[in-house]
């Protein structure tokens, strides 16, 4: 993938419904707890987390379902989304994707792009599509949404007593394991130094793992210069969750977490860097990309309407509606609203129907709603009334 949730690589591996509302947990406070607890990571149950515990529960992924009544208008942006959505359709050719207990194709995928834009074209022609409710973590059709965006980051092209932090490009060379070396071993230890790797030198390793974290960014050189840094690979070593790992120590309570909150811990314990840093094996390499920020699609991102997913729960491609979660300016919950989303890209850590990541755009702006957003929703993956015959290749 090119971009990497904020959130998604900080927080634990949170991992993506429905109309229909059922009281399973009503019985006592207790049980309401324990239902709380039990189904989604312990991490993610704060106070006003936005998770409807009275839907019903089922055993399926899909729950399909009439679409609901008025889609939400998007604004002109998204128009253009859709149509690099096509674009991305067009160009790989038709295939089936055989999820768990549906199955859909590239001509599907088409049927509802090219149903939605005529809707958008005349709005009173209701588009012929069916809902399929993601069961969420924990079966009741609850996924989190988390937020990524791209950060500007001051550069140089060579190091100096400050910027002093390269960011690499992958080596060719790795172990007998497949592997690179870890986090620790070339941010601390230098293990990538005299390789020729480095296409640029910042001024934090902090900054460096956020970037990381994102798996893209815009770079500013000492002459103005912009470039954009896309996704060009990992080290092979498995991710460890920054913020799990800080929850778990008891060093920020999981209510507080969010990229805003690690990243002032980071700042306020600079002596635990190394420790906590070397926590996460896991290393993003980088190439230099095109001028826009691209997805996994390889079409570029529409901020507000891309999205990351599981490719093998939501095939990129696809057109998703999403009930996603309203915060207020401190970033607590207030509501929820429904938005049409675009899957346009995915990422190591976005696994199963209980985690989507929403694509917020560049900057600082985005920065801070993609640092705020860790809350739950609901999403339906859209699919034609009338599907095209299936092939039955697997994805």
């Amino acid at each position: 993938m090119i971009f990497s949730s904020f959130l998604r690589h900080l927080l634990p591996p949170k991992t993506h419904h429905r109309f229909l509302i059922r009281p399973l947990c009503l019985i006592s406070f207790t049980l309401l707890s324990s239902c709380s607890v039990n189904e989604i990571d312990s991490s993610n149950d704060f106070e006003n987390n936005g998770r409807d515990i009275t839907a019903l529960k089922r055993e399926t992924l899909y729950l399909k379902e009439s679409l609901p009544p008025g889609l939400p208008m998007p604004d002109a942006s998204f128009e253009s989304g859709l149509q690099q959505q096509l674009k991305y359709l067009n160009r790989i050719g038709d295939k089936d994707f055989v999820l768990e207990n549906t199955q859909t194709s590239v001509a599907d995928l088409k049927i509802v792009a090219e149903e939605i834009n005529n809707w958008l074209q005349n709005p009173a022609q209701q588009p012929q599509l069916i809902a399929h409710q993601l069961a969420g973590q924990d079966q009741r059709g609850n996924v989190q949404i988390t937020g990524y965006y791209v950060p500007v980051l001051p550069v140089r092209h060579l190091p100096d007593e400050v910027y002093r932090y390269p960011l690499y490009r992958k080596p060719v060379q790795r172990n007998a394991e497949g592997k690179y070396p870890s986090r620790e071993e070339i941010d601390f230890e230098n293990a990538l130094a005299g390789q020729g790797l480095e296409i640029a030198y910042t001024s934090s390793l902090v900054d460096n793992f956020f970037l990381h974290v994102q798996g893209s960014g815009v770079v500013e050189y000492e002459n103005g210069e912009r470039k954009l840094l896309s996704w060009g690979g990992v080290n092979g070593h498995a991710y460890r969750s920054l913020g799990k790992e800080l929850i778990e120590r008891g060093e920020i309570d999981r209510a507080n977490i969010s990229a805003q909150s690690i990243r002032q811990w980071l700042s306020d314990h600079p002596e635990r860097n190394r420790e906590i840093l070397s926590t996460n094996p896991s290393y993003l390499f980088f190439s230099e990309g095109p001028q826009s920020p691209v997805g996994a699609a390889n079409v570029p991102l529409t901020p507000l309407y891309s999205a990351a997913v599981d490719p093998k729960v939501i095939p990129l491609g696809s057109i998703l509606l999403a009930q996603v979660p309203k915060l207020d300016t401190y970033g607590n919950l207030v509501g929820h609203e429904f938005r049409l989303l675009l899957a346009q890209d995915k990422g190591g850590a976005i696994k199963g129907p209980g985690h989507i990541d929403w694509y917020q755009g560049i900057g600082e702006e985005a920065h801070f709603h993609a640092g705020q957003l860790k809350h739950f929703g609901k999403v339906w993956l859209l699919l034609p009334q009338n599907p095209t015959p299936k092939i039955l290749i697997a994805q």
